[in-house]
């Protein structure tokens, strides 16, 4: 992977946000690929199980946000990237979030792994179990 192809898998992930229904999800996924919303969340497996979370997490295609990144590694087929995603005009939630995107030779996703943070979200864990 080269910056450019994880540019270019953002780049369509941004436009699939914005995009009725989920079809389009094929051109980013994998049919077995798996989506971590989140570090201690089991992962969601498969393009039908991540085309239903999206559709439920969005409020759907005409929700205003607005997205900026940049990249922070790529090495083999692994892109690591630092986003800020903001909700509603004006923001009603702000996100900053670490991407960690694997793709295969054709430039589709094969593991999607999110992190992130958003304001009010505490520092340290009050009871780590």
């Amino acid at each position: 992977m080269e910056r450019e192809h994880l540019a270019r898998w953002i780049g369509g992930y941004e436009r699939a946000w914005g995009t009725p229904g989920t079809a389009i999800l094929e051109q980013l996924f994998t049919p077995d690929a798996t989506y971590l919303a989140s570090p201690f969340e089991p992962a969601i497996r498969g393009l039908a199980a991540i085309a239903a979370f999206w559709e439920a997490e969005r409020e759907g295609a005409d929700e205003i946000f607005s997205m900026a990144w940049e990249h922070v590694a790529v090495e083999n087929n692994i892109g690591v990237a630092r986003l800020e995603v903001r909700y509603g005009k004006p923001t009603t939630r702000l996100y900053r979030d670490l991407w960690i995107v694997t793709l295969d030779e054709d430039g589709l996703c094969t593991a999607f792994e999110e992190w992130p943070f958003f304001p009010g979200q505490p520092r340290t864990a009050d009871n780590p179990e």
